[in-house]
């Protein structure tokens, strides 16, 4: 698949989750975790498809794994958890937005730097970038959920009978 088309396809899925959750959805643990999972997992096979990795390049792709899971944290602090027909549903406020556009930028950053210091573009897939930033909303999304003591909402049967 071209580079191209997986971003655009990457953009366009996360553009979904982000309209979806400022909108208030349930808090389905397999959305959660999934979606930074997957991303995750594409990202790896990226990098594992490159010839050539450095060290720099390491180093790089940890600082900004770090940085975009941190990212990810404070942006699942800004979000609102709450009960409705019994089980958990999560919405995004307007600073959880603003923290994805802070992420994005300060990602844009990293990536100029690393560029700059002679980091191999194709050493920080955006896939991997976007599924680290995931995973730090999960992990403390989940834990926050789990402290409310209200259930995960049940997966729905298609994405087709979503609100």
């Amino acid at each position: 698949m071209r580079t191209w088309l997986l971003i655009a396809l990457v953009v366009a899925a996360v553009v979904v989750i982000v309209v979806r959750r400022l909108r208030g959805e349930p808090l389905v643990a397999r959305d959660v975790f999934g979606a930074p999972v997957i991303l995750l997992a594409i990202g790896v096979y990226g990098l594992a498809k490159l010839e050539i990795f450095t060290f720099t390049d390491g180093l790089w792709l940890v600082l900004g794994s770090a940085v975009g899971c941190g990212l990810g944290a404070v942006r699942a602090t800004t979000t609102k958890l709450f009960e409705r027909e019994g089980v958990l549903w999560l919405r995004y406020t307007g600073w959880t937005f603003g923290v994805w556009v802070l992420s994005l930028l300060v990602n844009f950053g990293i990536g100029f730097l690393a560029t700059t210091a002679g980091v191999h573009p194709d050493a920080r897939p955006v896939t991997l970038s976007i599924g680290v930033s995931l995973l730090g909303e999960a992990l403390v999304i989940g834990k926050r959920a789990k402290t409310t003591g209200l259930p995960f909402a049940p997966p729905s049967e298609s994405l087709l009978s979503r609100r």
